[in-house]
């Protein structure tokens, strides 16, 4: 589920934010590890926050202007895709 673009009249940044349903809470730590070494460049005016509350994966973003939000989310998505396909070819975690 994903939220409206919004300003944060506080900060006067854009912020989106997005949640992703995994099967099972492993599955959404594992997506969290995978994609959270992908740090935005600190001098782009972009923030990601990335965090896990049960089985859903949920990422907030607060830039300054709305394309660099755009790019962001659109890599993000794609990487997400990328790490989802991943788990579904491998099937699910084995508990250890």
């Amino acid at each position: 589920m994903a939220t409206d673009g919004e300003r944060n009249t506080e900060t006067g940044k854009l912020e989106f934010s997005l949640d992703v349903p995994f099967p099972s809470s492993r599955e959404a730590v594992i997506a969290l590890r995978s994609l959270s070494p992908d740090q935005e460049p600190r001098r782009g005016g972009i923030s990601k926050q990335l965090s896990v509350s049960g089985s859903t994966l949920s990422v907030t973003w607060s830039a300054d202007e709305a394309r660099i939000l755009r790019v962001s989310v659109n890599s993000f998505l794609d990487h997400l895709s990328l790490v989802m396909e991943t788990m579904e070819a491998f099937g699910p975690p084995v508990a250890l």
